[in-house]
């Protein structure tokens, strides 16, 4: 008893005194607390000083010299010894800066004078601890914009600059490098690149730490993306080319990692040219992990490439960049120069040109010909008769037409020649040029030209003496001379390739150029007899100029075009019609050359259709399919529409492949491809693949139910019609826990509506919802109410609406009076949401549902009446039609609510008697009275 005596008077005088220490605390101003602690010896004490700092600013901020007094601590506690003390003193002053800002008028230049300098200095703290979180508050500042631009350029900059000097602290160097590069985008153009950029270029070639070079190398396209097209071609891309041939893998592997970004800020030529080549060399390093990290990013960097006038995308005339504007207007002077003989040459007319209309019109009007060239519209190319040369333009800009035509199919266009008068010495000498030029011309005979009836019972009359003369003298000895110079060129390249061979993208290169060469071989033959035959055909016309003739774009085949001039990169562009993939009797060469287009270099496009190679998930990357099937939808938008055929195999590929996180992948796309191809390629291709998904895995199916209406919209309402039998099997799943399946697809079946005449809505649709609505999770339910109130509007909208009164029987005979409480409450959901919604008209819900729902105020489970109170007083007694009109279904509803105001149960009188703000269905399912649970 002793010692238990003893112990109590122990606690007592220490709990005297801890009220004595309490009370002498309270007695201090905020600032005497704030210097009692920081002077303490105490690491604990000092560090709550630091956390405190902000509450005492608060407390004194209504006096400035307060304030600046607790500042002044601020700086002095900075100095102290203890890293753990500075790394939380650094980490209040985002907060500390931020009330300063906002208190600025009492303390003007707090931030800038007292705390910037301390956030400056602590980037070069000797602990680790206090850098990061000093690097992590000047980005938060930076990114709070609370550091004024002056004090950016400055204080922040030159410290930073100093930083990353060649004799400063290798890890520091490497921070810093890292806070420049992010602080890039937060600052602007105008700093990064007069203060950021010249400090950067010399750390990327840091020669002693390969750290510094590859943060250089994974920042570097945040840098350009900054400083823009010109600064990047000028004074980055040097950098980055040795960047990517570093000897570390890792700066490599950085470099392909940020392709994208870097292509996105430099030029479509500097793209095409340069860092197509570059890129392969990435594909094709020594190490898996740069080549992992190239094939993943080659399907971001061939979508740079994307070009709205072959994209698949309307173009508009705004959207024309200044040098699509320059060209067309030198075009459009060229043309009133010289209105009667107007050349169009492949070569004068860049890549990256839209054409906004589908086909190469070249009408014959005789009067105001004049007039009519100079005034010709873009879309309108006036081509000469004698040049032999065919304009290959974008199928994007057929589908263009096509919607203006009333959805009429891409291929039945037809082009109408315009005639060319007196252009026979013109065209010698052009002729003569077109022997020089570094391109050469591949194409099959001409189309078959329908003449009218006129021009052929003119025909009868004297020949021109000028006309049999212009069809000899002019195209008869181009196409072969053209073919053969080129040829010799190609067997040059297919020599110096050949040593090589061994390496796949080499051999991919000599099998294209092979190709063409056998193609030039071919054509040589074509080419004179369709001269001839054209020759002929004006002889026997005895005219020189056809007027009225039309050509049929479905029979024509796009020149072939190999530029031959780009040696080091060997990227051949070849010209290629989309209609040879309908082509089933292809051999091994035509089959290859099927899959060559021009937008994108070719060999980028052979290595993206390579990642489906068994072998590259063996040597690259085991998820390098699921890499390819994530950014096809990308590369189709890029290729557009009219190149889909070189896609097509390697989609039916990935679509069939063996892991499921593949089809999985392109199932959460197809809605987006379709919207890419169109009405009638989705019909031919897409459909049998969807068809497939929707009896794949759950883990596949959801990513097609995700996207059901977006998909379903897009095909034709005969073939929309055939998914309304298989909507039944989404209610099956793998595993009958996967409730969020059925509540995605109530949520479909809602957007789904619109897409189906009452008649199908009733016959397919409703099955599905009712089911749904007694499902047994609550989740589902509620979102199915939502469905069947939107129904309900839908089918009593329809003329007649016989449907519609008898959905609400079916509600009122499944639900409304179903033997289990849980049916009756779901009853009492879809009328609550029919109300809200105003699915129904007042007057018709009074006469079909409300007298079954007031019936329900003598449900034998209060959970029931609970809801039914919700809904009367918070729902139904809102609208208008019962307040401005005493009618006797008015009387009835007033009746029945003074009933539940008596009800024997507490919840049901408490929600008859009051008005709660809340009205959300949402709200009242998750209340305990009206769960279900």
């Amino acid at each position: 008893m002793a010692d238990l005596s003893l112990l109590q008077e122990d606690l007592q005088e220490d709990a005297d005194g801890s009220l004595d220490f309490v009370s002498q605390d309270e007695m201090l101003t905020p600032l005497g607390r704030l210097d009692k602690y920081a002077a303490s010896e105490n690491v604990f004490n000092r560090q709550m000083v630091a956390r405190s700092l902000l509450d005492t600013l608060r407390e004194v901020c209504d006096d400035e010299r307060d304030c600046i007094a607790v500042l002044e601590r601020i700086s002095r506690l900075a100095d102290d010894s203890e890293p753990t003390v500075r790394a939380e003193l650094m980490e209040q002053v985002p907060h500390i800066a931020l009330f300063c800002q906002e208190n600025r008028p009492s303390i003007p230049y707090a931030f800038s004078k007292f705390l910037l300098p301390i956030v400056v200095r602590y980037l070069a703290d000797q602990n680790n601890q206090v850098r990061k979180t000093s690097q992590a508050a000047l980005l938060a500042l930076l990114e709070q914009e609370l550091i004024e631009r002056f004090d950016v350029e400055t204080k922040v900059c030159p410290v930073l600059i100093e930083l990353t000097a060649p004799d400063s602290n290798d890890d520091v160097k490497t921070e810093a490098v890292a806070i420049m590069c992010k602080m890039a985008p937060m600052v602007g153009k105008d700093i990064t690149e007069r203060l950021i950029l010249p400090r950067f270029c010399e750390m990327c070639c840091d020669c002693r730490m390969f750290h510094v070079r590859k943060v250089c190398a994974a920042n570097f396209g945040d840098i350009c993306s900054v400083v823009g097209q010109q600064a990047t071609e000028e004074m980055l891309l040097p950098r980055f080319f040795q960047l990517c041939s570093d000897n570390v893998w890792g700066v490599r592997k950085a470099c392909a990692e940020c392709f994208m970004a870097v292509s996105c800020a430099t030029c479509q030529e500097i793209r095409r040219t340069k860092l197509s080549a570059l890129f392969i060399n990435l594909i094709s390093d020594p190490s898996r992990w740069v080549r992992q990290a190239a094939f993943q990013s080659l399907g971001p960097f061939i979508s740079t490439f994307a070009n709205p006038s072959s994209s698949g995308q309307c173009f508009k005339e705004e959207s024309k960049s200044s040098e699509e504007m320059s060209v067309e207007n030198k075009n459009r002077t060229r043309d009133q120069e010289a209105p009667e003989d107007i050349q169009v040459r492949p070569e004068d007319t860049p890549s990256d040109l839209s054409v906004s209309n589908s086909s190469v019109i070249l009408e014959n009007t005789l009067e105001d010909h004049a007039a009519e060239a100079s005034g010709k519209p873009l879309g309108e190319i006036s081509v000469p008769l004698d040049s032999s040369l065919l304009c290959t333009l974008s199928s994007e800009s057929h589908q263009e037409a096509a919607s203006n035509e009333n959805d009429k199919k891409p291929g039945n266009y037809k082009s109408m020649l315009r005639p060319e008068v007196d252009t026979s010495s013109q065209d010698s000498a052009l002729l003569d040029q077109e022997l020089y030029n570094s391109f050469h011309f591949w194409r099959t005979p001409l189309p078959e030209i329908d003449l009218d009836i006129e021009l052929e019972q003119n025909s009868g009359g004297k020949p021109s003496p000028e006309g049999p003369e212009e069809a000899s003298e002019g195209p008869v000895p181009s196409s072969p001379n053209i073919t053969m110079a080129t040829r010799k060129e190609l067997e040059e390249m297919i020599e110096n390739l050949e040593p090589h061979i061994d390496d796949p993208d080499v051999k991919a290169q000599v099998e294209v150029l092979s190709a063409a060469l056998r193609a030039s071989s071919l054509d040589v033959h074509e080419e004179t007899i369709s001269v001839e035959k054209r020759s002929d055909l004006q002889d026997e016309l005895g005219i020189n100029e056809l007027p009225n003739c039309k050509i049929n774009q479905e029979d024509s085949v796009p020149l072939i075009s190999d530029a031959v001039e780009n040696m080091d990169s060997t990227l051949h562009y070849i010209h290629n019609d989309s209609d040879l993939s309908n082509n089933s009797s292809f051999s091994p060469d035509e089959e290859r050359r099927t899959k060559v287009q021009d937008v994108v270099p070719q060999a980028l496009l052979d290595q993206y259709l390579s990642m489906t190679d068994p072998s590259r998930a063996q040597t690259v990357d085991t998820e390098i399919a699921k890499h390819c099937a994530y950014s096809l939808p990308g590369v189709a938008l890029t290729l557009g529409r009219q190149n889909w055929h070189c896609l097509r195999e390697t989609y039916e590929t990935l679509a069939s492949d063996m892991q499921w996180k593949v089809r999985r992948t392109l199932a959460f796309s197809i809605h987006e491809l379709a919207v890419i191809l169109g009405d009638q390629l989705t019909a031919a291709d897409l459909v049998p693949i969807f068809n497939g998904f929707l009896k794949d895995l759950d883990e596949v199916r959801i990513g097609v139910l995700k996207h059901l209406h977006d998909f379903l919209k897009l095909l034709h309402i005969d073939k929309r019609r055939e998914y309304l039998y298989q909507l039944q099997e989404f209610l099956v799943t793998d595993n009958s826990r996967n409730w969020r399946f059925r509540a995605e697809l109530a949520e479909q079946l809602i957007l789904l509506l619109e897409l189906y005449s009452p008649r199908d809505v009733y016959d397919y649709l409703r099955p599905i919802a009712l089911n749904l609505c007694a499902d047994k999770v609550s989740s589902v339910r509620w979102i199915s109410y939502k469905l069947v109130s939107e129904m309900v509007k839908k089918l009593h909208a329809a003329t007649p609406p016989t449907f519609g009164v008898d959905l609400i029987n079916e509600l009122v005979e499944n639900f409304g009076r179903c033997p289990k409480w849980s049916g009756r409450q779901a009853f009492v959901f879809v009328c609550q949401t029919v109300i809200e919604d105003d699915c129904l008209p007042m007057d018709q819900f009074a006469v079909h549902l409300m007298p079954h729902l007031l019936t329900l105020a003598n449900d034998r489970v209060p959970n029931v009446r609970v809801l039914l109170a919700k809904t009367l007083r918070q729902t139904l007694l809102e609208k208008d039609y019962f307040l401005a009109s005493a009618s006797c279904h008015q009387e009835a509803v007033e009746q029945t609510i003074m009933a539940l105001q008596m009800d024997r149960d507490s919840d049901v009188k408490y929600f008859a008697s009051i008005h709660p703000a809340s009205t959300k269905i949402s709200e009242d399912a998750m209340s305990t009275a009206s769960s279900t649970y």
